[in-house]
């Protein structure tokens, strides 16, 4: 866990043109913002020169930086708008890099005891099929979703960190998830929920 004492300081010091204060938060966050990015992207080529964009722009803003929010949330916005940016520009839909999505909401619980190999093989074919249907989401619905399910980011975060309301949020994840679902419900891979559990799920709660 980052010191916010020691961040504060590193970027107070950033924002007066310190270049080796800003190495020093490059290096806190490079990580992070890599995982982000590749989640993003789908490949590392690809999340490394979204990631190198992203520090620029934080270098090139940080004196812009007001502090309304976290460094780190203000980053993880910059890192996010990269990826987007280039997703669109290349016209790229690819695949975020070994999903994890909610359990109860794809319906597929995975059991604690070690999986038969047949079982493991459906779940290779499941997590494919999940790929594959994050290639087909729009870089908007993928950026919430990555948040959300794979950074465990809350609503009110993702919200704060994408300078969107909370209500765009969770509009975004909710259909993003849908057409997730719907995807692997027409690949042959995912059984649908009985009706009283998705009537019971406004807002994605």
């Amino acid at each position: 866990m980052t010191d916010t004492t020691q961040e504060q300081r590193l970027v107070d010091a950033a924002r007066q043109g310190d270049e080796g204060a800003f190495e020093s938060l490059v290096r806190l966050y490079e990580k992070r913002v890599f995982a982000l990015a590749v989640r993003m992207c789908g490949n590392q080529e690809d999340a490394a020169e979204a990631a190198q964009e992203a520090f620029l722009a934080a270098w090139q803003g940080l004196r812009f930086f007001r502090g309304d929010s976290s460094f780190s949330t203000w980053l993880y916005r910059l890192t996010s708008n990269a990826c987007v940016d280039l997703l669109r520009r290349e016209g790229r839909h690819r695949s975020a890099a070994g999903p994890s999505l909610d359990d109860e909401e794809l319906n597929c619980d995975v059991p604690d005891a070690a999986p038969s190999p047949q079982e493991e093989a459906e779940r290779r074919e499941l997590r494919a099929q999940i790929e594959e249907g994050l290639r087909a989401l729009s870089p908007e619905h993928r950026q919430v979703l990555v948040l959300r399910e794979m950074h465990q980011l809350s609503y009110d975060e993702i919200a704060d960190t994408l300078d969107l309301d909370v209500g765009t949020v969770k509009s975004r994840i909710s259909r993003g998830r849908k057409q997730l679902r719907n995807f692997l419900l027409r690949s042959g891979n995912f059984l649908a929920a009985p009706p009283s559990k998705e009537t019971g799920k406004e807002g994605c709660q």
